[in-house]
């Protein structure tokens, strides 16, 4: 990853954090719920983004969504797993940047989501940016700042 200019960290731009779309589990709208925790459970994320054929942006899907709606009154529903489309389940709330926005912006986002995700000005999905890589390369940061001192 290249090394950003330690003065003006929070104001650059999170562009060398992305994690490019290629390397990123998700899933699509029509998928089941079924296929999702599948692929929750292979990548060992609690969350994924949900995109279309186009690679549009649509939501985000969690295993917790997942078991939750299939927990009935009375006892756990597995069948719906089967029938209920990944649309129907995921939250449209999520965090979302342009991959020139600044550092600061991707780590206030951080606070409250495990990853921010990255479009173009056209909303295409671009990637991902962790929380833990934001955090290791604020870690390593303050670390070098500790050093010169």
């Amino acid at each position: 990853m290249q090394k950003l200019d330690p003065v003006n960290i929070l104001k650059e731009s999170i562009a060398p954090f992305v994690i490019s779309v290629e390397k990123v589990a998700h899933v699509q709208p029509n998928n089941t719920l079924e296929h999702a925790l599948l692929i929750l459970i292979k990548s060992g994320y609690t969350a994924i983004p949900v995109l279309d054929t186009n690679f549009k942006l649509h939501g985000l899907i969690t295993k917790a969504q997942i078991l939750d709606s299939i927990l009935g009154i009375e006892h756990i529903e597995p069948e719906r797993l089967e029938t209920t489309k990944v649309s129907a389940v995921m939250s449209k709330t999520l965090a979302r940047m342009k991959d020139y926005e600044p550092f600061e912006r991707a780590l206030s986002y951080s606070i409250n989501h495990p990853f921010v995700c990255v479009e173009d000005d056209l909303g295409a999905f671009i990637g991902i940016i962790t929380r833990s890589k934001l955090l290791a390369y604020l870690n390593g940061y303050l670390h070098e700042q500790k050093k010169t001192k």
